[in-house]
């Protein structure tokens, strides 16, 4: 039978402890600390609470703990002396049936990693959605992995050991996310549509208005239908618009003023070769949202209006935003006459997907007339995995500076030129990367990258006589960013006269900082708080559909763990259903208490 948490709080501690034996691999010792932490305030706490105890045990007591758990097809289950646990997992992902070379295989990858790393290879075999992952996936995953760093791969373990205690956990308590299982599935569902080139080689490219991208949108429009909005349309840019009307107002507005909307949503389009929850799980995690309201047969007293944004990344056209801009009026007519790789107009490709550009301006939204917006997004970023945290709160979104450089010095003979004549523009680009790393450092949470280093027609025993680079340069706060950027430029100005060489910045893009409004920050933070998940407030140094948003009307984001060391624009890109469910049941807080 389940447990229930009202059992593990109240029970002498040894019967609670029993309640929660068979968790970790020979190990009650977690749970047992754990206990400390009583009374648990919902599931999602102890789970936190364990990851706590192991974080905090030292690095001796978390390699023992690995190396109490049996490796992936291994002897233990051969002989038929793994826990009952760990044989129905493995049982569960098919490693009791693995073809000879599939055996081979893993006896081989297992044989590797403990002579490099001394312990085994620890997976959550059961996967992000819980139902298992596939005997090619944990091959593919263990190869990968072999490559990792020491302690790297030591903390990716422990990872994967709080992964299969949270679904053994669901197991006992009888959980299931049911909400972040039918999200995870829409993500697979949509992951289907991918641009041509690159669904033949299973990788997913979404880029604006291709056939892809318009069997995208038409299955958002679908699944919006079917949670049960009001409305669904798509607009002038591509938008996908979904309305939930509000129902009643308790204390109807003054005559004169409508009823107000909350807006959210996120993009559908992608990279390249990217993954399959940057931007989609803002549009699917709200719909959710509606769809049980709608079961419920509940209107709150505000319109919900979710838009999934036709394009945010700017991949197959130089303007990006193109979705958000538009709401606020920022969609420039020039933008019309770009041409793809292929030399189609954007206005052409809008032409063929049947919108009508001379409309863009009409779907520019009237500030007045919202609440605000709010975005649930993927981190992007490896804070809230490390942290053992499913979800933080978005303090602002960084402002960032971008530059492409060029660096001019004395192309010369290697083996000629003494070190002390030399005019050399690659090792003067080289002391500023340097430089940029110290100097975003210093501030903890601004950040500094040169993206691109390229020495034109650099020969082998040639002292580079060019050398262009790019700078990217973010903060949270426009004063922060710009004191980084004064920095840098006055540091490459005294590295280049140092030096005798001579440079060229070029500047290319400037967008101001979007800080988080206080009052919806808070909201966020009240929701997550009311789930007994440990609250993280961090800033987002990736752009978001949110900063245009900004401009007109008070915005806050909720952050999401992703899997893999929060890789992004990337395969790998990954939640699972819990953390998904955990950020819907955040949105239903922050909906039904802004209802006055």
């Amino acid at each position: 039978m389940a447990i229930t948490l009202e059992q593990v709080n109240t029970a002498p501690r040894d019967q609670a402890l029993q309640l929660l034996d068979g968790l970790y691999e020979h190990s009650p010792w977690v749970a047992e600390k754990a206990l400390d932490a009583r009374p648990f305030r919902s599931l999602a706490h102890l789970k936190h609470a364990m990851a706590r105890v192991l974080r905090e045990a030292g690095r001796e007591a978390q390699v023992q703990l690995i190396q109490a758990h049996p490796e992936l097809a291994g002897k233990a289950m051969v002989s038929k002396t793994l826990t009952a646990e760990s044989n129905n997992e493995q049982g569960k992902a098919g490693l009791t049936d693995c073809t000879p070379e599939e055996f081979a295989a893993l006896q081989k990858l297992n044989a590797d990693y403990n002579a490099k790393f001394g312990f085994p290879f620890i997976l959550a075999v059961r996967g992000p959605r819980g139902t298992g992952l596939t005997r090619q996936q944990i091959i593919e995953t263990f190869a990968r992995r072999l490559e990792n760093h020491h302690d790297f791969e030591l903390q990716e373990n422990l990872r994967n050991i709080h992964r299969v205690v949270e679904l053994r956990l669901n197991d006992k308590f009888a959980a299931t996310p049911a909400l972040g299982n039918d999200v995870w599935d829409w993500h697979e569902a949509m992951s289907r549509y991918s641009d041509p080139g690159y669904l033949e080689k299973g990788q997913l490219t979404v880029t604006y208005l291709t056939d892809a991208h318009r069997a995208c949108a038409a299955y958002i429009s679908g699944t919006m239908r079917d949670c049960g909005f009001d409305e669904v349309n798509i607009d002038a840019v591509g938008n996908v618009v979904g309305i939930y009307r509000a129902g009643p107002h308790p204390n109807p507005p003054p005559a004169g003023e409508g009823v107000k909307t909350l807006l959210t949503g996120s993009h559908y389009d992608t990279v390249r070769n990217g993954g399959k929850y940057d931007g989609r799980l803002g549009i699917f995690a709200p719909m959710a949202c509606v769809r049980e309201l709608h079961r419920q047969g509940k209107r709150l007293p505000f319109n919900i209006e979710v838009v999934g944004f036709a394009e945010e990344e700017g991949q197959r056209y130089k303007a990006t935003f193109l979705g958000s801009g538009a709401l606020i009026g920022d969609f420039k007519p020039e933008w019309l006459d770009q041409k793809d790789a292929d030399g189609i107009t954007m206005r052409e490709a809008m032409l063929n997907a049947g919108l009508k550009p001379e409309d863009i301006g009409k779907i520019k939204r009237r500030a007045e007339d919202y609440l605000g917006f709010v975005e649930v997004h993927i981190e992007q970023g490896p804070v809230l995995n490390e942290l053992d945290l499913p979800l933080g709160i978005v303090t602002s979104i960084n402002g960032n500076v971008r530059y492409l450089c060029e660096i001019t010095g004395m192309a010369s003979h290697a083996g000629t030129t003494p070190m002390n004549r030399r005019r050399d523009a690659a090792a003067a680009a080289a002391e500023l990367l340097l430089y940029v790393e110290r100097r975003a450092a210093q501030d903890g949470d601004s950040v500094g990258t040169v993206g691109m280093l390229q020495v034109p027609s650099g020969s082998i025993n040639v002292v580079p006589g060019r050398c262009l680079f790019s700078l990217d340069l973010r903060a949270p706060v426009d004063a922060q960013r710009d004191a980084l950027v004064a920095d840098v430029l006055a540091e490459l100005n005294t590295i280049c006269e140092r030096r005798g060489v001579h440079y060229t910045t070029e500047l290319t893009e400037r967008a101001a900082a979007a800080p988080s409004a206080p009052a919806w920050q808070q909201r966020w933070e009240r929701a997550v708080d009311s789930l007994g998940v440990p609250l993280h407030a961090m800033p987002s140094g990736a752009g978001h559909d949110a900063m245009k948003l900004h401009k007109v009307m008070p915005q806050a984001m909720l952050f999401v763990r992703g899997q893999n060391s929060g890789i992004s624009h990337n395969p790998l890109e990954s939640s699972t259903s819990d953390d998904i469910e955990l950020a819907i049941q955040a949105f239903t807080h922050l909906l039904t208490h802004l209802a006055p």
